[in-house]
């Protein structure tokens, strides 16, 4: 009897490749979803994510936009409100502050104006993020001030699984979804479950376990940080790694349960860390655990400057597995004063 070929339980596949997946299987899934954006269509997207979909959709469902962000920010807005699922691109997280008035003023507050009579199922995806040589107008990470706003939800998958499954998630929910992909992760190689499908957006995840030290990122800083985490192993410190993977709501529980049996934390947040996100967590850690800590919470974030172009620069402001790396020992070399 000839040997049957058997079903692949994973595909290799990129970044990219995950994300394109996810909006291939929303516009398959429901006739309501829809993705604009500039260059999404003919060109294929700034970052090749839409590459191919206007061929097997056609140009009613993969839509080019003028380039005008708060244009056609708007109209997903009134696409959504009209009892359609909107996707829109935004290129990039800098030209997102085109729409600002859009999606801070209209997107995030529309269900509390109404009183609840309407709701803006609206999905924003956007490019944050340094790391290809795109200079100040194209590579700043800005999510941290979006996760400022009630009526948003912000979300940073880092994960093939989390790129492809969190737009499945987002787009049931009733209010606007903002998701950050950053721009470094794109080309990124990995293995997903050839049936995966929605994840959760609710909690953050332990991507690796350690005792002696917390050490909390997302997005485009997961993989510094795993990184870091081994070094640190070679040295005799197990860091546990947490991705928060949603930025508003944040996951403090997880967080905090986990600094409550370290009793030392690192935050890396490739903002910059004045009224950081990474500001925000250390202040809940005080508020909630400062009597389990052994040690000062300390920072890696951006250095305080525009992203710089030339790439030695550039890699020099934003955290990196070294300075996550001397983060974890100089927070593991404090005394313990509990």
């Amino acid at each position: 009897m000839p040997d049957v070929p058997s079903t692949p339980t994973t595909v290799r596949m990129t970044y990219r490749d995950a994300a394109r997946a996810g909006i291939r299987e929303a516009l398959q899934r429901d006739a309501r979803v829809f993705l604009m954006g500039e260059d999404v269509g003919r060109y294929g997207g700034a970052y090749a994510v839409s590459k191919g979909l206007l061929a097997e959709f056609g140009p009613d469902r993969i839509r080019d936009t003028p380039l005008s962000e708060s244009t056609f920010v708007g109209a997903g807005i009134g696409a959504a409100l009209g009892g359609m699922r909107p996707i829109v691109e935004v290129m990039t997280v800098n030209f997102s502050l085109l729409a600002l008035d859009q999606i801070v003023n209209n997107a995030a507050t529309i269900r509390h104006m109404s009183g609840g009579q309407f709701s803006v199922p609206l999905v924003i995806r956007m490019v944050t993020g340094a790391g290809r040589q795109l200079a100040a107008q194209h590579a700043h990470s800005l999510e941290g001030w979006y996760a400022h706003i009630p009526g948003l939800r912000i979300v940073a998958p880092a994960t093939l699984e989390d790129v492809r499954g969190m737009l499945w998630t987002a787009l049931d929910d009733p209010d606007p979804v903002l998701i950050f992909e950053h721009q470094a992760l794109y080309n990124m190689e990995g293995d997903l479950a050839a049936g995966a499908g929605p994840v959760d957006i609710d909690r953050a995840a332990v991507r690796r376990r350690g005792d002696d030290v917390t050490l909390v990122t997302y997005g485009g800083s997961l993989f510094k940080s795993l990184q870091a985490a081994e070094l640190a192993m070679a040295e005799g410190v197990s860091a546990e790694v947490i991705d928060l993977r949603t930025l508003r709501p944040l996951d403090m529980e997880t967080v905090v349960a986990s600094v409550r049996r370290t009793h030392r934390l690192v935050v890396v947040d490739e903002g910059w860390r004045s009224g950081s996100l990474s500001a925000e967590i250390t202040t809940r850690i005080v508020e909630q655990a400062f009597y389990d800590l052994d040690a000062p919470v300390v920072r890696v974030c951006s250095e305080e400057v525009p992203i710089p172009y030339p790439k030695h620069l550039e890699d020099a402001a934003v955290p990196q597995p070294g300075s996550i790396l001397a983060a974890l020992k100089q927070v593991t070399a404090a005394e313990g004063g509990r």
